[in-house]
């Protein structure tokens, strides 16, 4: 009898064990199929990435703390989890602005309080020529300078005659972005880190 009571709480433990190291994998990855070439030549069509979804994650501890009786609230803000800021040049996944049933990948051009303008396909950066050597098939289009709102970005595809991105859609919300591309694993002769997790 004590021998059968050992075996199941070792198969719950190993259970219990299992089932978290399962919810902290689906809360901070995510499989992700590239559909498209807006990304080429960077992330090709039907190459498969996996995505941070912790890369950019922010817990604002003061308004977590508000909803605990007993415990005294910081005098300021205080990240309960330090990650690195999304930022210029990052390539994203998000979700579609406009139709929420489809992820996207782009990279960020802007970020809040960056002024952009696109002169004939060149992209002018807080009035700096950016160099963008991962672009192909630029293309000859202008937009007027416009400045990115507070909790957003300005994302654009490498192959910009092929994208559709925010010189169509316009800016994107924080929260429509799922996380920082990490790791390309297919086809194999693609295996690479797109960009360091940590």
């Amino acid at each position: 009898m004590l021998e059968l009571r050992t075996f199941v709480r070792e198969l719950l433990e190993a259970g219990g064990l299992f089932f978290i190291i399962f919810l902290a994998l689906h809360f901070s990855i995510q499989n992700f199929r590239i559909d498209g070439s807006s990304m080429h030549p960077t992330l090709l069509d039907e190459q498969h990435l996996i995505v941070s979804k912790v890369a950019y994650l922010r817990f604002n501890l003061p308004a977590l703390l508000q909803f605990a009786p007993l415990i005294d609230m910081p005098d300021k803000e205080v990240a309960l989890i330090e990650s690195e800021e999304l930022g210029f040049g990052d390539t994203i996944a998000l979700v579609h602005p406009l139709d929420p049933t489809r992820d996207l990948v782009k990279r960020v051009i802007g970020l809040p309080g960056d002024f952009i303008e696109i002169d004939r396909g060149q992209v002018i950066r807080n009035g700096q020529i950016l160099e963008e050597s991962y672009v192909f098939n630029s293309d000859r289009r202008s937009l007027e300078t416009i400045e990115v709102p507070p909790d957003s970005y300005y994302v654009l595809g490498d192959n910009r005659r092929h994208s559709t991105d925010s010189r169509d859609w316009g800016f994107v919300s924080s929260y429509h972005v799922i996380g920082r591309a990490w790791l390309s694993y297919w086809p194999s002769d693609r295996l690479e880190f797109i960009h360091p997790l940590w």
